[in-house]
């Protein structure tokens, strides 16, 4: 069986012109954008992109966890690909800490007003955990967690092809994983289901909250994660790999894909239904620009492509077992949430509308990224864990 990925020189290759791209934009945006606004958007396309992405890699960890602790088999035959994609993770973590570190004591006030609180009533109220002291070293302790429990569950997992599998090994094997498993969605959701999405992104327009954001950004990141996870099995079946994977696995990757859009989509109206109804200045001053100001193209846009394309075109059971009709609604999806988040940084920053070429061409950068650390974490494992005492479930699996 063709199990051992090597790393195709073209794939290569579109990683390093994808990472070339990134580079580039980043060097043009420093030099173009001038001033206070101009600084703005700088940092602004620099955090949307990073927390966009390093929460999509940090989605496998928390698809391999979830299916780990509900004693899940049928995702075996590919669970080397959430892996690798989650060993991401450290280096997106790296850069996020990296920029939050920029902003937070740049002096950054025009991205976070909080780190200014003088003078201003609201703010100050919530200073007690809006300051720099506590989102740095929140934020630190977080990808710190995310980043040791998604190289331990990684490490467990490599170390298991070296074991002599009996029934008391096998036993032992899926208690550790659970354990461990069991950690890190603890984790999982004390953050990113709970105070992450408020210190990054919710905090941008600090006088407005809402106790949604944080489950409508799980919902935004974990239906992209679980599309590009659909990505890379898609390639990996079409370059003669991943031959106990079969169609009962793609339709149970789109089933997935279109739950999750729904999901999102039931956030999404539930968080605009509830402050609508209520219509309190406090918390409509942060819809105002979306649906009525200049970002109301970008808002309905990002309706149609995450909920009415989904909905249309992944409803069909034969549309979820075709290759090219998961694949291109796996890269829509992809798209349509770094544009949900686009929506989520920009109107509290920027505040106009602009094409964005410069936050597209981080984007890419980031995607280049993520396809060279996961075809290189690929290439360093068979991409079946032969000695998994529920792979035979894996490759008998039937939806």
């Amino acid at each position: 069986m063709k199990d051992q990925f090597v790393v195709p020189a073209r794939l290569r290759t579109t990683s390093f012109v994808l990472l070339g791209i990134g580079l580039l934009t980043l060097l043009i945006g420093l030099f173009a954008f001038s001033g206070e606004h101009g600084s703005t958007r700088f940092w602004a396309g620099i955090l949307q992109n990073s927390t966009y992405f390093l929460l999509l890699v940090l989605a496998s960890t928390f698809f391999i966890g979830a299916t780990t602790l509900a004693h899940g088999g049928w995702q075996i035959g590919f669970r080397r690909v959430p892996e690798a994609i989650s060993m991401a993770v450290p280096v997106l973590g790296a850069i996020l800490l990296v920029v939050l570190g920029f902003l937070i004591f740049g002096g950054k006030g025009h991205i976070y007003h909080w780190i200014h609180p003088e003078g201003d009533k609201v703010l100050e109220f919530k200073s007690p955990f809006l300051n720099k002291g506590f989102v740095s070293i929140a934020s630190v302790i977080t990808v710190g967690a995310w980043t040791a429990l998604t190289l331990k569950i990684r490490k467990m997992s490599l170390a298991e092809d070296t074991w002599t599998m009996s029934p008391d090994a096998g036993k032992r094997l899926l208690w550790r994983n659970t354990v461990w498993c069991a950690v890190f969605i603890v984790v999982f959701a004390l953050s990113v289901g709970s105070t992450t999405p408020w210190l990054w992104l919710m905090s941008i327009d600090a006088h407005w909250f809402s106790t949604m954001y944080s489950w409508y950004t799980f919902a935004s990141t974990f239906v992209s994660g679980m599309s590009l996870i659909a990505l890379f099995v898609i390639y990996l079946k079409g370059q003669g790999y991943l031959q106990n994977v079969n169609d009962e696995h793609l339709h149970d990757l789109g089933k997935f894909m279109f739950a999750f859009s729904i999901f999102w989509t039931y956030l999404w109206f539930s968080q605009y239904m509830l402050i609508w109804y209520a219509n309190m200045p406090e918390e409509t001053v942060y819809f105002q620009p979306r649906v009525w100001g200049p970002f109301r193209p970008t808002f309905f846009l990002n309706l149609i492509i995450n909920f009415i394309c989904p909905l249309l075109i992944l409803m069909k059971r034969s549309t979820k077992r075709n290759y090219t009709s998961v694949g291109f609604m796996a890269g829509l999806i992809i798209f349509g949430h770094w544009l949900d988040f686009f929506q989520m940084v920009m109107p509290g920053t920027v505040k106009e509308l602009h094409f964005p070429w410069y936050e597209l061409g981080l984007g890419l950068g980031f995607v280049g990224l993520i396809i060279w650390i996961t075809a290189n974490q690929l290439a360093k494992a068979p991409l079946t864990p032969k000695n998994h005492p529920y792979l035979k479930e894996s490759i008998v699996h039937h939806t």
